[in-house]
């Protein structure tokens, strides 16, 4: 029996945690050709902080209190990228038969079926997500999932693996090529080694001592602290080479310089995040002369997301559980994801 309303996350407007509130919505419908899924779990990250905060700027004003589009959000809205569940119903136009089924979900739809490469709504942006304990997705979007994972371990993968799948699309990372990732103890930056590897790619970690055995675990290449010395020596050092062919960077600030400074003559930069500080300061003589290619990348295709699935069905990435919440309790997660302390992923499971 599916009841009336829910418990769900309201995210008020742009601001701090204040913003979060837990309380009773009408149970959403399925329209044509989507499925109602009851949301098992769902994981946390930087698009749902990001988008609550307002931290996007413009074009011309970095500063400016904007979501993922540059403008002003909509709210209220439930956000909530990363979602697994089970599907408690069909609209028109869907078959009975996936009632039932265990899904995990691209938290993108797209405008160009079965083609599956320009973006439409999100999950938190465009349409309501999984931070409740139903939501709506187009059929398309919910992949029937069977394996071992739990239902909290496979909400980890989502919007950081297809991103990451997307940076080393873009980037043009192959079997034998060095990367360079940054933010490699988060949720896109240990999805890059994984997904490197998955490709034949060797991998350069740059993380924290603190959280340098814990990255080990992920058995890139080669390591490195932000924390321990001059990042080009070290990377030099660590990989016997000057320098490597692709650089994958979710922190950006006073770290770009160096990184495009480990890049060899026609080297590809790809960036889908700015955690450190979104404004630096480059010298384009580096990129001019040295012939570099800049890459911004968010979300990715349809392919990419089923591939990260084939990745997962096979055994090739394994998921990074830090810690699992009850929905009710959305602003201590919030408040953990923000301070970093983890590694992996954090995700909440709205029938807790």
């Amino acid at each position: 029996m599916i009841p009336k309303t829910m418990k769900a996350v309201l995210t008020r407007g742009h601001g701090g945690l204040e913003m979060l509130d837990y309380t009773e919505v009408p149970t959403p419908v399925p329209r044509g050709g989507e499925v109602l899924i009851e949301v098992t779990a769902c994981g946390l990250n930087n698009t749902d902080i990001w988008s609550r905060m307002g931290a996007y700027g413009t074009d011309r004003d970095p500063k400016a209190v904007t979501g993922p589009d540059r403008t002003p959000g909509k709210f209220p809205v439930i956000q909530g990228a990363d979602v697994v569940g089970r599907i408690a119903a069909v609209g028109a136009g869907v078959p009975a038969h996936r009632v039932g089924e265990r899904v995990i979900c691209n938290m993108a739809t797209y405008t160009d079926w079965p083609a599956g490469t320009v973006v439409g709504a999100s999950f938190g942006f465009g349409r309501a997500g999984g931070y409740a304990q139903y939501t709506t997705t187009v059929s398309e979007s919910a992949y029937a999932i069977d394996c071992a994972l739990s239902d909290a371990e496979l909400a980890t993968f989502p919007c950081a693996y297809i991103t990451s799948e997307n940076m080393l699309d873009a980037a043009g990372v192959k079997a034998g090529d060095t990367v360079l990732i940054t933010g490699a103890s988060g949720g896109v930056g240990s999805a890059l080694i994984q997904l490197a590897r998955a490709r034949g790619a060797r991998s350069v970690a740059i993380t924290s001592t603190a959280k340098r055995a814990k990255v080990a675990t992920l058995e890139p290449h080669a390591l490195v602290c932000r924390d321990a010395g001059d990042i080009v020596e070290q990377v030099r050092a660590a990989i016997g080479q000057s320098h490597v062919d692709a650089v994958a960077d979710v922190v950006a600030g006073s770290l770009v310089r160096d990184l495009l400074a480990l890049l060899r003559e026609q080297g590809h930069y790809v960036t889908a995040g700015a955690i450190g500080d979104a404004v630096v300061e480059v010298d384009w003589r580096t990129i001019y002369l040295k012939n570099l290619t800049l890459h911004g990348v968010s979300l990715g295709t349809r392919q990419q997301f089923e591939r990260v699935l084939d990745y997962i069905r096979a055994g090739k990435i394994r998921p990074l559980l830090a810690a699992t919440y009850p929905l009710s309790e959305i602003r201590r997660a919030q408040s953990d994801f923000m301070a970093k302390g983890f590694f992996g992923n954090l995700v909440v499971l709205p029938g807790a």
